[in-house]
């Protein structure tokens, strides 16, 4: 299931006190943050929150810091105080409070998990040593993704996403370690020393399994060059985007065919895969290359390939070497944070990650209220209004592609705080015995889950979130938005705020997960969320033209000397920034209809603090390594760039600060699309 979402940069995190946190969350809006010495027109960014980029460091456990970090952090408090409570007590047996209590007990036991040391990894490692022959690694291939352990390829139960009501078998490409191909195949400098490192952390995790140094080395290289093999025949993660692309519906015989040296029905009923007759081989150039990989990749190089993916897979949930390895290269090396966070935090996200139904129906008793759900609703009404009206007025789209847009914009559905109906945790057992141990239970009780889905009607109720989470998201095949209770607080939605500044914050999120069901590749989904070309070709080369414009645009920014934004990879993303900003100003706007105007504050207008709202909110470091991670994989675009970008666009934000033709923030020829 795809989901595009308004992924906000959660990791970094300000260590405070939660009087400190609130107390700074409820300031409305700051102007001692702003660097007034700057011109609003020349660099937005800097005119909005130069100050306090000068002012705030990055945390040393943090590859990056951000204004709104005040926020996860203090979400994070919250759950920190349940999950105390909770390990302190007994409660009844698959209670939410037991299960969040006693898997947050067992990771905070760093006496047990030390004395464990790596053995929770050996009967995995004695299943893999039994492995002779393709038949008994495909075997032990599904034994390992029954417990989500990653290798070669993924498998699950996805949604038909040409007849979404289904949920399908869907096998796609995989088995990688780094963050994408381009790790892989690239040929500059910095790729060649990220390879480099990699093997080095391979042989440092081969040698904490009881490896000899020199076979190490050697079982580490066959890793990279298994790896590297997969790599060149998957998608880049621009290819990705397109859902066309990640589509190859075809008979089950035909995919048998497809992969003859790979036992592909054995490896389905291994993994206890309901019968089906079809199933979506997403990626063919990559199963064809897998099919050959089969032939001439010797069966110990396979079992030396798993070990490190098991190892890899375990290693946050194992004895302080494994973890101190893994932050090494992964946190260290690749996005440049200088040391780890306390065990609590880590502990925190983890039950948030594995529990975050039971835990999360903890923190909504707490942190979320009718009055904000119904607060909400209001917004998004307001916005929903805004884009239709902005579509109505559009000159380049004709009328026929308009009703299909409308359809589209009135059979949107929303999610807001949290799931109301939960699935519940039902059969899994969780003790204070193990972590790793509880780790693998659920992921065997969710992978389980999963793969019971195949065949049945698809739940669209599910949510993709947990309830804390600082996120929103837009899901093509459910064409619904989500924002759980952890993003409806300061700084995007603020009580003591006016209008303003809350449109510029939560507002311009709303109408950005609205605009990604109209992006590059949402719009290429129906009002049901079917992959379905609901547009006709004129208005689609029209709307192609367009996107062309804000890729180009894009393209141009420079992050660092010959590093830049990638304009397609972060296409989506900037089309939900621009469409979000826009559509978020009309409701702003309309909002203020039959009403006195507003006063200044702080000597700037209503419209000022629309556009100084959403600038404070992006107001963000970066360590070089973090922005170089996040332009190579990831499809936001850095801060400075998802404020200076579609602010430059906009005729609105120009009249806002009189900013003329000529000057940076003005573009020549602005790209608007929706």
């Amino acid at each position: 299931m795809r989901k595009t979402r308004f992924r906000l940069i959660i990791a970094f995190v300000l260590v405070v006190s939660v009087l400190t946190a609130s107390t700074a969350q409820r300031k409305a809006f700051d102007t001692a943050n702003m660097d007034t010495s700057v011109d609003a027109c020349t660099d937005f960014f800097q005119y909005a929150s130069g100050t306090w980029l000068k002012t705030h460091e990055i945390p040393p456990s943090q590859s990056n810091y951000g204004s709104f970090s005040i926020l996860q952090d203090s979400n994070r408090d919250i759950l920190h105080s349940i999950l105390d409570k909770a390990s302190a007590k007994r409660s009844p047996a698959g209670s939410n409070l037991q299960l969040i209590g006693d898997y947050y007990y067992s990771c905070m036991n760093e006496a047990a998990i030390e004395k464990a040391g790596k053995t929770p990894l050996k009967p995995y490692l004695d299943a893999i040593d039994r492995i002779k022959d393709v038949k008994t690694l495909a075997a032990q291939l599904a034994a390992f993704h029954n417990t989500s352990i990653p290798g070669i390829f993924v498998f699950g139960g996805a949604a038909d996403i040409k007849n979404n009501s289904a949920v399908i078998a869907s096998a796609g490409q995989g088995g990688l370690t780094l963050p994408n191909r381009d790790y892989y195949v690239k040929n500059d400098d910095k790729s060649k020393e990220t390879r480099a490192k990699f093997v080095e952390y391979a042989t440092n995790m081969f040698k904490l399994l009881g490896y000899y140094d020199e076979s190490a080395a050697a079982y580490a290289k066959t890793v990279m060059e298994i790896q590297t093999r997969l790599a060149e025949h998957s998608l880049s993660q621009t290819d990705l985007r397109d859902p066309n692309n990640s589509y190859n519906k075809i008979p089950l015989a035909d995919a048998v065919k497809r992969v003859p040296n790979f036992p592909l029905k054995d490896y389905m009923a291994a993994r206890g895969v309901p019968v089906v007759t079809e199933i979506n081989l997403a990626h063919p150039k990559f199963f064809k290359e897998l099919n050959e990989m089969m032939k001439d990749v010797s069966i110990e190089n396979w079992k030396t390939y798993l070990r490190f993916m098991l190892v890899n897979s375990a290693a946050t949930s194992l004895s302080k070497a494994f973890v101190d390895e893994n932050f090494n290269f992964f946190s260290a090396y690749l996005a440049g944070t200088k040391e780890q966070e306390p065990r609590w935090k880590r502990c925190v996200q983890s039950t948030d990650l594995v529990l975050g139904e039971a835990l999360g129906d903890e923190y909504v008793k707490i942190a979320f209220t009718k009055k904000t759900r119904d607060r909400a609703n209001e917004m998004i009404n307001d916005l929903f209004w805004a884009f239709n009206a902005r579509l109505n007025r559009l000159t380049w789209m004709s009328e026929a592609t308009k009703v299909k847009a409308r359809e589209k914009l009135a059979a949107f559905s929303r999610k807001i705080g949290s799931n109301e109906h939960p699935r519940g945790y039902k059969g899994l057992v969780i003790t204070r015995t193990s972590f790793a141990g509880n780790r693998l239970r659920y992921n065997s009780f969710n992978t389980k889950r999963n793969l019971a889905d195949i065949g049945k009607p698809r739940d669209r109720a599910r949510w993709g979130f947990t309830p804390p989470t600082v996120n929103a998201s837009y899901n093509s095949v459910n064409n619904d938005i989500t924002f759980p209770a952890g993003i409806l607080q300061p700084p995007f939605f603020n009580w003591s705020a006016d209008d303003a500044i809350n449109y510029g914050g939560m507002g311009a999120v709303i109408g950005h997960e609205i605009s990604h069901g109209f992006d590059d590749s949402g719009s290429r989904f129906d009002a049901n969320g079917d992959l379905k070309m609901w547009w006709t070709s004129e208005d689609r080369a029209k709307f192609e033209e367009r996107a062309a414009c804000v890729v180009k645009q894009f393209d141009g920014y420079e992050v660092q000397p010959g590093l830049f934004i990638q304009g397609k990879l972060t296409l989506g993303e900037n089309i939900g920034d621009l469409g979000g900003l826009n559509v978020a100003y009309e409701a702003f706007l309309h909002s203020l209809e039959g009403k006195p105007r507003p006063a200044n504050i702080d000597g700037f207008t209503p419209e000022q603090r629309f556009f100084l709202g959403w600038a404070q909110v992006w107001a963000a470091k970066y360590t070089s390594q973090a922005e170089r991670l996040q332009v190579n994989g990831n499809p936001h675009s850095l801060p400075r760039w998802r404020v200076n970008g579609p602010l430059a666009n906009m005729q609105q934000f120009a009249q806002a600060f009189g900013c003329k033709q000529g000057q940076p923030m003005v573009r020549k020829d602005a790209c608007i699309i929706w």
